[in-house]
C-alpha cells in the first residue's frame, strides 16, 4: 500500500571505448558527480571475491562488477542496476554490501555499448548519447545473459532478485515485467510514467506484465517522479492481480537519497530503505 513514511525517518590514457569501459567498471565515481562528498561509504572486501567480471552477450563482453562471498556457493543473486552514470565506485559499493549479506550480486555495464557513462561531466549529453540509446529490448537481454552468467559463476538463479537506483530503479520494473524468473525487485526512485528510448513504454504501461513482488522507495520531494504516478502505478498492478508490490515514500526527502556520495543523501531514510530491501529480499525467497 502506498504510505508517507513519517516515524522511520529519524583527462586519460586513449583505450578504445570498449576497453576503456572494461578497465574502469566499478572503480572511481562518475565524472558528472565529483566531487563526491565526505559521507561517502566504503565497504571493503574481506571475506568476498569482488572486482571486475566480463559477461558473453553473444559474441559482445560486457564489462561489469560483482561481489559474492568466498567459497563455492550455491548464493542467491542479486543484479544490481545502475544509476545514468554507469557501474561506478558507489554501484560497486552496493554489491559489496549484498555480497557481505551472503548474495551473489552483479552489476552489469548496461551502457557498454553505447559509451562510457563515467566519463561524462554534462548530464544532458549523457542521458542524449548513453542512456537514450539503451532500449528496454537491449538491457533485459543483457540481464538475462548476466543470469546465465551468474548461474555458472555459483548463483543459484532459482533465487533471483534485482535492485536499481534512478534508471536502474525503473529497470527493476522493466525486467521484472520482462522475467518471470524474478521473485523480488527493490526500484530506488525509478521514473514510472516515462522511459528514456524513444518507443519503450512506461512502468505503468506495462504493469500488467508484472507478477513478481517489488518494493519501490521514493521521496515525496523527488521532482521528478510525482507521488501521483506511484499511486498511478499502484492502482494498475492491483487491477492486473499484482497485490504483492508494496511503495515507501519517505517525506520531504529528494531523489537519489540513497547515494551517499552526493549532496541529495539522506541518511536516515537511506538506513531505513536498505532494511526494507534487505527484508524484502529475505521476505520473497531471495535468501
Amino acid at each position: 500500500m502506498l504510505k508517507q513514511e513519517i516515524d522511520s525517518l529519524v583527462p586519460a590514457r586513449d583505450f578504445s571505448r570498449r576497453g576503456f569501459v572494461q578497465a574502469t567498471v566499478g572503480s572511481g565515481f562518475a565524472a558528472a558527480v565529483l566531487p563526491v562528498t565526505a559521507q561517502t561509504i566504503s565497504t571493503d572486501t574481506a571475506g568476498l571475491e569482488a572486482g571486475p567480471v566480463s559477461i558473453p552477450v553473444g559474441d559482445f563482453k560486457m564489462p561489469g562488477y560483482r561481489a559474492k562471498p568466498a567459497g563455492k556457493g550455491p548464493f542467491p543473486v542479486v543484479l544490481v542496476a545502475s544509476e545514468i552514470f554507469g557501474v561506478h565506485e558507489h554501484i560497486a559499493d552496493v554489491c559489496r554490501r549484498l555480497a557481505k549479506l551472503g548474495y551473489l550480486a552483479v552489476a552489469p555495464e548496461l551502457f557498454a555499448r553505447q559509451g562510457n557513462a563515467g566519463s561524462y561531466t554534462e548530464v544532458g549529453k549523457l542521458i542524449s548519447e548513453v542512456v537514450a540509446k539503451a532500449s528496454d529490448a537491449q538491457v533485459c537481454a543483457d540481464l538475462d545473459a548476466t543470469v546465465a552468467w551468474a548461474a555458472a559463476d555459483g548463483g543459484d538463479t532459482a533465487r533471483l532478485g534485482i535492485t536499481g537506483f534512478c534508471w536502474g530503479g525503473r529497470t527493476t520494473w522493466i525486467y521484472a515485467a520482462h522475467n518471470r524468473r524474478v521473485k523480488a525487485g527493490v526500484a530506488w526512485y525509478g521514473p514510472v510514467a516515462r522511459s528514456y528510448y524513444a518507443g519503450d513504454k512506461t512502468v505503468t504501461e506495462r504493469a500488467g506484465e508484472i507478477k513478481s513482488a517489488v518494493l519501490g522507495l521514493y521521496g515525496a520531494a523527488d521532482g521528478g517522479i510525482p507521488v501521483d504516478t506511484l499511486t498511478q502505478l499502484e492502482a494498475a498492478l492491483k487491477a492486473a492481480g499484482n497485490q504483492a508490490c508494496e511503495f515507501v515514500v519517505y517525506p520531504d526527502t529528494p531523489h537519489a537519497f540513497h547515494a551517499d556520495y552526493r549532496p541529495s543523501y539522506r541518511k536516515a531514510a537511506a538506513e531505513d530503505g536498505w532494511a526494507r530491501c534487505v527484508a524484502w529480499f529475505k521476505k520473497h525467497g531471495v535468501a
